[in-house]
């Protein structure tokens, strides 16, 4: 029998690649449905967008349970329970009449469905299937989560046609239509679910010989809770809570309403949305110059290109400059797209084994508790102030404190820190 050319963790990436453009386009469209639901009911910002807030911190809470879940139980359940219950989620949405019913279904149901299906659990799936080129693989995997903010048209242009409560019940349904039978069928969390080996292993293996005193390694692994006493995996947490949680989020969560306040139409606004998401996808892929320059280089110029794009969206005052715009779009579509795969690949570089789910579940977390506070601080800025100026201030400071919790984690000495911490624990 001809031997298949391609190995199946591509395939896995692939999965990985539609089912986030999916299930995070569910989070990433609040941006399109803000200004309706603001128009139906006439609530204030800030206390609409903390639906986006709460929706973060439970995913946040949830996710290294959802780490911790597949580790331990049946990957391929776990990723079919949260589609449902996502989808289920997305769906009801449309039929809420108050405020404390997004609360409830956009802020908590939601973010529980996604975390079970989302990168909580891809992660570690894709870390499972490559030891060699992880960067690489991981970069790939998070495409559909750039391609998510694209989605964003795709219901801008359901909420112009349907209407916002139209809307959800039709993304809703394309979770279970289209993503449930896949999961069901292709997904695997591991290569030995299929008799394989992970990508690379052989080469991986002979590396790992080549470092001195490979022993202690070689025999044991970490677990959630030797990775809780090191404060490499806090940097990263906290790394992850300033670039996404607070920097990223709360400009994302008000992007569209602070076009459309320049004097924009919501499609124009809505397409800035999508091309950050595109250009993120380049940042991704572009993440596994990593493997070459190190996680530290990769994530100091993420850096440089959200400041710079934070700073073309603080020139932003009406309509004349739309340049600005695609300015503030590409660079931090880029810049989010380089730091977003980078931070796991670099938790992996030191974390990686059989624990490595709830260990990338509890960065995530660092999102989640940043993300209860960057959305509703934004709306809360504009309700005082009537600009979002000082809530791009507060974003720059946040981005400021992100490279340098990552530099300090220092994944560039995965090797060193392993050893040193394993043959401590073990001993």
């Amino acid at each position: 029998m001809k031997r298949i050319s391609i190995y199946y963790g591509w395939v896995i990436v692939g999965i990985a690649v539609f089912t986030m453009f999916l299930v995070y386009g569910v989070r990433h469209s609040f941006s399109v449905f803000f200004p309706p639901i603001l128009s139906e009911f006439g609530w204030k910002r800030g206390s609409t967008s903390i639906m986006l807030s709460l929706h973060i911190f439970t995913y946040g809470i949830v996710a290294p349970f959802a780490g911790f879940l597949v580790d331990r139980w049946k990957p391929r359940r776990v990723m079919a329970m949260g589609v449902t219950i996502l989808g289920l989620a997305a769906a009801a949405c449309g039929l809420a009449s108050q405020l404390w019913h997004f609360y409830l279904i956009f802020g908590i149901l939601a973010p529980t469905g996604l975390s079970l299906c989302g990168w909580p659990v891809l992660s570690p799936t894709i870390s499972n299937w490559f030891s060699k080129r992880r960067g690489l693989a991981m970069g790939m995997g998070q495409v559909g989560g750039g391609l998510s903010f694209a989605y964003a048209i795709f219901s801008e242009y359901l909420i112009s046609q349907l209407g916002w409560r139209h809307a959800y019940f039709a993304n809703g349904g394309f979770l279970i239509v289209l993503l449930l039978p896949i999961v069901l069928l292709f997904y695997f969390y591991h290569p030995k679910d299929k008799g394989l080996e992970p990508y690379g292993a052989e080469s991986a293996d002979n590396e790992a010989e080549s470092i001195s005193k490979p022993e202690p390694e070689s025999n044991m692994d970490w677990t959630l809770k030797y990775a809780m006493k090191t404060y490499q995996l806090w940097l990263m947490v906290f790394s992850m809570l300033f670039f996404w949680g607070i920097g990223c989020y709360m400009i994302l969560g008000h992007q569209v309403k602070l076009a459309e306040d320049a004097g924009y139409s919501g499609m124009f606004a809505a397409s800035i949305f999508a091309l950050y998401g595109i250009v993120m996808v380049l940042g991704q892929l572009s993440s596994a110059v990593s493997d070459w320059i190190g996680r530290e280089l990769t994530v100091y110029f993420a850096f440089v290109l959200t400041i710079i794009a934070l700073l073309a969206l603080l020139l932003v005052k009406d309509a004349t400059s739309p340049w600005l715009l695609y300015v503030y779009a590409i660079c931090f579509g880029f810049g989010g797209g380089l730091y977003s795969p980078t931070v796991f690949v670099g938790a992996a570089d030191i974390f990686h084994g059989r624990s490595f789910g709830a260990i990338s579940g509890l960065i995530l977390a660092g999102m989640g508790v940043g993300g209860a506070f960057g959305p509703w601080i934004g709306g809360y800025i504009y309700d005082v102030w009537g600009s979002y100026d000082f809530a791009i201030y507060f974003s720059i400071a946040s981005f400021i404190l992100a490279l340098i919790t990552y530099l300090l984690a220092a994944p560039r000495k995965a090797a060193k820190i392993r050893q040193e911490y394993l043959e401590s624990f073990a001993g």
